[in-house]
């Protein structure tokens, strides 16, 4: 697999490779593999880099000639599965943002305060375009917000609202920065990551615009998860003394994800798109989720068990990062 690494500045008009829509890589691989600094992926870096690199100049991050298939307007299970999908995912992204204005006012030096900016922005976008893709799907915009409430509602309540709780434990009560990074980068983006990228692969030959969403949505996600390493692995190197108290956080919120119903929702949603799977076999034919792996011979169980192991794997390898590893 590729490394980026990225230390310094972008050069101007030159889009770097993992911030390029066409180039960059996968979420998976690059949740795995890429190394960026807060110095490198400053203001200046993002300005450059993602409104024409990522995006295409596109705010939701889509190509606008990609019109939505006429089987996801009709109701039924396919449509279902993705508006609750994109519901939850868009009321995530909204917290993630709001969550995310702790670390800006808490950062100790400006790289990390000009960072948690870009990141600030690149999640109210992902909520902003998720919700776009709602209305794309038929939901009047006057009733966007109650139909939101009527897709998710029950499952935020259920599962982001307590991670919501504990993480402004960290970042707004205890005004703790490097904890507040672990949090989100660990047991937040680190956790949620692969079942986003298994989002992007299993939409592709059903809704393209929620596919390519996605894939945006991804490659800031590839940046976070990097930049937020690097800052942890930084911290735990200048205060060793520190390492007990941030194994204890990730214990603590691990043990919080174990107790929280997110295998329950995540096959409900995953029965609903079986069940559209099953009616429009045609339209995915023989496309391929994973390499030797048919979409169409896939099952809600199968797919939630790839998601798991990648999730195992990239928070595995992101602990390592930092110097976390059991």
């Amino acid at each position: 697999m590729t490394t980026f690494i990225a230390h310094g500045p972008a050069v101007a008009g030159n889009v770097p490779a993992e911030a390029d829509r066409h180039r960059a890589p996968s979420l998976l691989d690059g949740a795995l593999h890429t190394e960026l600094t807060p110095e490198g992926c400053d203001l200046g870096y993002w300005f450059r880099a993602v409104p024409e690199g990522t995006l295409g100049g596109d705010p939701m991050g889509r190509s606008p000639d990609v019109p939505v298939p006429d089987h996801m307007l009709r109701d039924g299970p396919l449509r279902q599965a993705v508006m609750q999908e994109l519901a939850f995912r868009s009321m995530a992204e909204e917290k993630a943002a709001r969550a995310i204005s702790h670390l800006v006012a808490n950062a100790p030096d400006l790289a990390g305060m000009d960072f948690f900016t870009t990141q600030l922005v690149d999640e109210a976008r992902h909520a902003y375009a998720f919700r776009g893709h709602l209305l794309e799907l038929g939901v009047p915009g006057e009733e966007l917000e109650s139909t939101m409430e009527s897709l998710a509602g029950a499952d935020r309540d259920a599962v982001l609202t307590p991670l919501e709780e504990f993480g402004l434990g960290v970042l707004r009560d205890g005004r703790d920065y490097i904890g507040g990074v672990v949090t989100l980068t660990v047991l937040v983006e680190g956790v949620l990551a692969p079942t986003a990228e298994l989002s992007e692969r299993k939409w592709r030959p059903f809704d393209p615009p929620a596919a390519e969403i996605e894939r945006t949505a991804g490659i800031d996600e590839i940046r976070h998860l990097s930049v937020g390493t690097t800052i942890v692995r930084r911290h735990l190197l200048r205060h060793p003394e520190d390492l007990n108290r941030i194994r204890e956080l990730v214990f603590l919120g691990t043990e919080l994800w174990s107790r929280l119903p997110v295998q329950q929702l995540t096959f409900r949603r995953e029965q609903l798109y079986q069940q559209g799977l099953e009616q429009h076999r045609d339209i995915a034919g023989d496309y391929e989720v994973w390499p030797g792996r048919r979409l169409v011979d896939t099952t809600p169980e199968e797919r939630m068990l790839t998601a798991s192991e990648w999730a195992r794997a990239t928070q595995r390898a992101r602990l390592a990062d930092m110097g976390l590893a059991p």
